[in-house]
Formats: C-alpha cells, structure tokens, sequence
C-alpha cells in the first residue's frame, strides 16, 4: 500500500534541494557579512561571482570579514531556501501517498462484501523550487580597480570583496561623502532631538557633529596621503596632520607642494581649520597663544573658545576634495 511512498523516501535519502538565486534588474546578487558583528548587506555582479571570485576567500566590503564563498548568503535566502526545500519534501511525501492510494484504490474489487479504499486530502502540489528573489538595487556601485570585480552598497565600502583590496582613493571619498552627511543632518537631529530629549542635549549634540567633523576630515586627509606617499617611502609619523610638513613632504617626491593646487586664501583657510581641530583634541577648543601664532586668526582672544561653523565644514570639504585630486593625479602621472 506503502510502495510509492517508501521508493521515494529511499530517493530523497541523501538528496539535496538546489533553490536559485534571483539576480536583480542589474544582474547583481545578495551578499551578506556572516559575521554577526558586521551582517552587512551588499550585492556583488552575477558574472563576477562566476569568474572572478574565489571560493576560498570573500571578503566584507565594510569590515573585511574573510569567510568561504558559501557562507555569504543573506538571511532572507537561508529562510528562504529552508521553506522551499520542506515545500518540495512535503510535495513529495504528498504526491507519493496520493499516488499509492490511487493504486491501492484500483486493486479494490468492487463486488466484495467489504470495500476499503484509501484517500488523500488535497491536489498534486509541486515538487520543484522558487528561486530567492533579489533585493532593492543599490545606490553606490564600485568595480575594484585591483580586480576589476563589481560589486553594490547602501552607504560607504572600504574593501573589494572578491579580492580584499582597499582603495584609498574610495576610502578618502567616501569619507568626505560622510562629513557632508553629517553637516546636511544636523537640523534634521536637531528637531528630533528637541522633541524626544529637549534643547540642550539637541545643542550638545549637534554641536559636537559639526565639531568632529573637523577632526574626521584631517584624519581622513592623513589616510588617504599615508596610503598614496607609501611607494616613496615611510612617512614620519603623524606628519600628515600636520598641514605645511605634509606640502613640504609632497613637493619633496613629486615636486609640487600644496601651494601649486590651492591659492593663499584656501591655505590660509585649510591651516585655520587644522589648528581648530588640533584646539578642540588637545586644549577643548579653547584659544591659546599658539593658536594665534599658527593660525593667524585674529577674531579670537586668549581663554575664548573656537566656533565651528557649518561654513567651515563646507570649506574644509571643499578643499581637501580638491587637494586630495590633485595629488592622485600628480601620483598617477609621476
């Protein structure tokens, strides 16, 4: 009565459920970061994840994560795959004990004294899979310029994932991208705040938004010039934080320092915005004699405390965008 049912339970001993992968409109796949620090959602090219990744390694895009390529899979597909491959076992198991109850009831004589027949609920259901459908595209598509792999995020990507590399170049660009992000949400943080918490903390807080931006924007800076000076050399430490050591640094191994990109009103504005961040990291931003020596900002007195503007973040945006250009094209072409 059982045969069907028990020669496909023998047939499904050992066989796997193969459930596709939808790429998007694109033709880019969904990746996620399997470490559970991280859990990053990227997308990665369907042809590239063919061809030019390896199974051995991938890597985040954010936090660098290296894992096998079979354990990038989204949540979303892994639950997705666990519901179609019990959706397929059910269809079989269903699909058998229909089948043999349709036999069964056939070798029934119909002039016996006693009659059995067997029935089974429901229609045949399927025994085949639907493939994972893809997520919403991505905004920021990158094609890594050691491997030329393309891959998709939401936000900022520090690392190619077929090959790990890091472009400084990309970093230093997303960072500024990140400050300008900060300084446009201020208002936005600012009128939550006042609702959730009150005018104070919203003050507190968006100040010191704008205040570390500064302090990002140097320090994005001095990445991004230790990743593209390292074919001539080591720098000396913290030198590019450091405004006029580092046009020196340049002009020593390219021949042009900061002075041939930018004019006397954007250094003099660039160098006033480092010893600001160099006030608020080391003294609370609050002026000293030193500060007026090297910044030649006159606006302030000893003991008062620096204004960070929105302006200033604009500026600083602005110049080192420009500066930063500069130099990859000067590097690029030496």
């Amino acid at each position: 009565m059982f045969e069907d049912l028990i020669k496909e339970m023998e047939r499904m001993n050992g066989q796997s459920v193969s459930v596709p992968i939808e790429s998007d409109e694109k033709g880019y796949i969904d990746k996620q970061c399997p470490s559970e620090d991280c859990e990053f959602i990227f997308k990665v090219n369907s042809d590239d994840w063919s061809n030019i990744f390896k199974d051995e390694a991938v890597w985040c895009p954010l936090c660098r994560h290296e894992a096998p390529a079979d354990q990038w899979f989204t949540k979303e597909q892994v639950d997705h795959a666990k519901a179609e491959a019990l959706a397929v076992v059910k269809g079989k198991i269903n699909n058998a004990l229909k089948s043999g109850a349709e036999k069964f009831n056939r070798r029934q004589s119909k002039n016996s004294f006693i009659s059995m027949s067997m029935k089974v609920s429901g229609g045949k259901r399927r025994t085949h899979t639907i493939p994972a459908k893809a997520a919403e595209l991505m905004q920021l598509e990158i094609q890594c310029e050691n491997c030329s792999s393309r891959f998709a995020v939401i936000g900022s990507a520090y690392f190619c994932p077929a090959c790990g590399h890091n472009s400084v170049t990309r970093t230093f660009s997303d960072s500024l991208r990140k400050i300008k992000a900060k300084k446009e949400s201020v208002e936005v943080v600012r009128k939550a705040l006042i609702e959730s918490t009150g005018k104070d903390e919203a003050e507190l807080t968006c100040r010191s938004i704008i205040e570390t931006s500064i302090s990002d924007g140097v320090v994005a800076f001095q990445k991004y010039c230790e990743g593209l000076y390292e074919p001539y050399g080591k720098a000396p430490f913290n030198a590019f934080q450091r405004l006029y050591q580092a046009s020196d640094l340049w002009k020593a191994v390219i021949g042009k320092g900061f002075d041939a990109w930018l004019s006397n009103e954007e250094i003099k504005s660039l160098n006033t915005l480092y010893q600001k961040r160099h006030l608020l990291a080391h003294n609370e931003g609050i002026v000293d004699s030193k500060y007026i020596q090297k910044s030649s900002d006159t606006t302030y007195k000893e003991g008062q405390r620096i204004v960070v503007s929105g302006r200033d973040i604009e500026s600083l945006v602005t110049i080192l965008d420009k500066l930063g250009k500069a130099i990859e094209s000067e590097c690029t072409n030496a």
